[in-house]
């Protein structure tokens, strides 16, 4: 057992070198209390550089936590260009590195948590529950095991390294795990030689319709322009309808919009074909190629390789032992689900939120960051941001500033959801947001959004 059982105040633990968890980390220290960040990777960022190669939509004014600035500022760190659009490979080597190596040994690296749970308790026994630290397992990466005690855990560790399956139902598609060699979960790299040949003058299946959807087509449409052969087939659960393409020019994050353009034009020329209302139930093998065969029957054309980028959910394998409150579909606290939830709000904003939002049963854990939205997509960093500058204040017992928050997210100028199954076209692309930039507005955390209402009909904004 580490050494802050020989009483030394307990550390919040913290799961994630990433972007979030390292804003937490910032967020604590402000408020006086000790942070240990837990990194399963040999790096800070270590997800975010596994998609180094892919932009952000939001420009580094967006991007950079301002009690992390704080830190960062008497090293002598220079704030890059606010209006300028990082890659996930800048966003790791300007900001997150420099952050991490701040915070110095607070922050471990290849140190993969393995459990969670309150000391001499599992899940079943309530007697003096809350008054137990919790104790925190870690693997590393050499075989050695080791139990951290904490007073608080946040939970950053993100959804990266759990992408959903290739079948619709959620499940893998009888024959994925067979394809696994061909099947690929990841935006491809087209500026690696060893990737850019496994698909050029080849046909690519890109399963999918967010913005890596978008990314990938995006790509191999320059990619067929310089080699002749190439051509995506994008496999679409629904039809296109005019919301599909995200909000173009009407989008508040105006590279996001003009991804979605740039996939729209993938289609337009030819580099791409469009395989609408294709639910994939098997992947069947065609001598050297695949193809994907959907719940009705349909069958795809043979393809060499397939890109499945229909989203990510969080692993919840290491929490098992802490009392969780959880939507049933989303797997988001289930405070903050009606705020996310695809399936009834399609708009690109999500109302501010914070430590209340983000509680559970279990009292001192938190989920934020990507890890808190569950299976929804609609995460943006200054998010996660406000949410743990939120749980940071609640940890050092400002509840009245962890109730409060002033945030201003852009809209997506266009409803963007799932929608209903199946729902005609028209009811898809009913339109419910507005490309109107809001005013800033100080809104009380917990309490209902001014000018709306978390009904759950659907596409409500």
């Amino acid at each position: 057992m580490n050494a802050s059982a020989a009483g030394q105040p307990l550390p919040v633990v913290v799961i994630g070198a990433g972007p979030i968890g390292l804003a937490a980390a910032a967020h604590l220290l402000e408020r006086g209390i000790e942070p240990l960040v837990l990194e399963a990777g040999p790096s800070a960022g270590t997800a975010v550089r596994g998609w180094a190669h892919v932009r952000l939509f939001s420009p580094w004014a967006e991007v950079v936590d301002p009690a992390a600035e704080k830190l960062l500022a008497p090293t002598g760190w220079a704030r890059p260009d606010g209006a300028a659009y990082p890659s996930g490979g800048d966003w790791a080597k300007r900001y997150l590195q420099p952050l991490a190596d701040v915070l110095g040994e607070r922050v471990r690296y290849d140190s993969r948590v393995t459990g969670v749970a309150r000391a001499g308790r599992d899940r079943i026994v309530d007697s003096g529950r809350d008054e137990q630290p919790f104790t925190v397992h870690v693997e590393f990466a050499d075989g050695r095991e080791e139990r951290v005690l904490a007073r608080a855990v946040v939970d950053a560790s993100g959804t990266w390294p759990t992408p959903n399956p290739l079948g619709a139902n959620g499940l893998p598609a009888l024959g994925e795990r067979a394809a696994a060699d061909r099947i690929s979960y990841r935006v491809p790299d087209l500026r690696d030689p060893a990737v850019r040949e496994r698909y050029a003058g080849r046909r690519t299946a890109v399963v999918g319709t967010g913005a890596s959807a978008f990314t990938a087509l995006a790509q191999l449409a320059d990619l067929a322009e310089a080699e002749s052969g190439t051509h995506a087939v994008w496999v679409l659960r629904r039809g296109i309808t005019g919301s599909t393409y995200g909000g173009g020019e009407a989008d508040q994050l105006p590279a996001r919009g003009a991804l979605g353009l740039r996939a729209k034009k993938a289609v337009d020329v030819g580099h791409a074909s469009a395989l609408t209302g294709f639910r994939t139930a098997a992947v069947e093998t065609d001598g050297e190629r695949l193809v994907l065969v959907a719940e009705d029957g349909r069958r795809s054309e043979p393809v060499d390789r397939v890109v499945v980028l229909t989203g990510l959910r969080p692993d919840l394998s290491f929490l098992s032992e802490v009392r969780l409150g959880l939507d049933d579909r989303l797997q988001a606290p289930t405070a903050l689900a009606p705020l996310i939830d695809p399936n009834q709000h399609s708009c690109g904003t999500v109302y501010p939120h914070g430590a209340s939002e983000l509680s559970h049963p279990e009292k001192d854990v938190y989920l934020v960051g990507m890890k808190s939205y569950g299976r929804a997509p609609t995460f943006l960093a200054m998010t996660g941001y406000e949410q743990v500058r939120s749980v940071a204040a609640a940890l050092a017992g400002d509840h009245e500033a962890a109730a409060r928050v002033e945030l201003t997210l852009p809209e997506t100028g266009v409803c963007g959801g799932a929608g209903l199954f199946d729902a005609p076209e028209a009811a898809q692309d009913s339109g419910c947001c507005s490309a109107t930039p809001t005013e800033p507005q100080l809104i009380t955390l917990g309490t209902t959004a001014p000018g709306s209402s978390r009904s759950t009909t659907a596409g409500g904004c």
